[in-house]
């Protein structure tokens, strides 16, 4: 498999930094927007169990999002240091580099594809530590 040219490692890591700032705009919006929000104004004054319940559910899915974003953010930061420690692209198992179609679907990929359905598997890398 051949490395990255310089286009497609620009492409990518501009994608990278643009996914970032979108994802930190809406945790940014999210959280701001749950400290305004009271209970009430969610179901009015006059809400009943359903509504309470309604109100919950919408709550837990504006938490599960920003969970969901910062995890995301999360493995962007740790591209960026594969980025900057000149590691981006090569597997974090074997060192194979990861294919240009891979990054570009996925651009925040650690694990070339082989590794990675190892790893949804449940398989092993490398020895089992023993005592």
């Amino acid at each position: 498999m051949d490395a990255l040219t310089t286009e497609q490692f620009t492409d990518l890591a501009q994608r990278i930094s643009t996914r970032k700032s979108q994802l930190l705009e809406e945790i940014r919006r999210a959280l701001a927007g749950s400290g305004k929000e009271r209970f009430a104004d969610l179901v009015g004054e006059a809400g009943d169990a359903g509504d309470a319940s309604v109100a919950t559910l919408l709550r837990d899915v504006r938490e599960a999002e920003v969970a969901r974003d910062l995890l995301e953010v999360r493995d962007i930061v740790a591209a960026e240091a594969r980025i900057a420690a000149g590691r981006y692209g090569v597997c974090i198992d074997c060192a194979a580099l990861i294919g240009y179609s891979r990054l570009a679907a996925y651009p925040t990929a650690k694990r070339c594809l082989q590794c990675q359905q190892v790893r949804e598997k449940g398989g092993r890398y490398g020895p089992r530590p023993t005592l």
